[in-house]
């Protein structure tokens, strides 16, 4: 079993920026890829970014490149997600997730966090 909490949502204006972290506990290794999502009230569930177990391979969403970095401390479990630029689109619950499977496929994810609330404000 892998546990996943997410911390470090708020409320931001827009242009603002946020690092929200994800403390992974249990059998890490068994779930590599660890990756970032979000929703918003009404939509589905949207992928944002992946990063591999090493750090040294990511992959973005467009939505997202150039605004959202992720990164990764393995040897502490832990994982960020560095928001830039924040806009009010941004708003959302973001849930970081684990699985054992390709960093460039999108789904698949065994284990999830509760979410952490961000909201940007105009």
């Amino acid at each position: 079993q892998v546990q996943l909490v997410e911390s470090g949502g708020g409320e931001v204006p827009a242009g603002g920026s946020l690092r929200l972290s994800c403390a992974a506990s249990g059998r890490t290794f068994k779930t590599p890829v660890l990756g970032w999502f979000r929703q918003a009230p009404g939509k589905e569930r949207e992928f944002l970014a992946a990063i591999t177990y090493s750090g040294q391979s990511t992959h973005y969403a467009e939505s997202v490149k150039g605004r959202f970095t992720i990164s990764r401390d393995s040897a502490k479990g832990m994982a960020y997600l560095q928001m830039n630029n924040l806009k009010q689109e941004d708003t959302a619950t973001y849930y970081c997730a684990a699985k054992d499977g390709s960093l460039f496929v999108r789904d698949k994810y065994e284990y999830w966090g509760q979410g952490t609330q961000v909201t940007v404000s105009s």
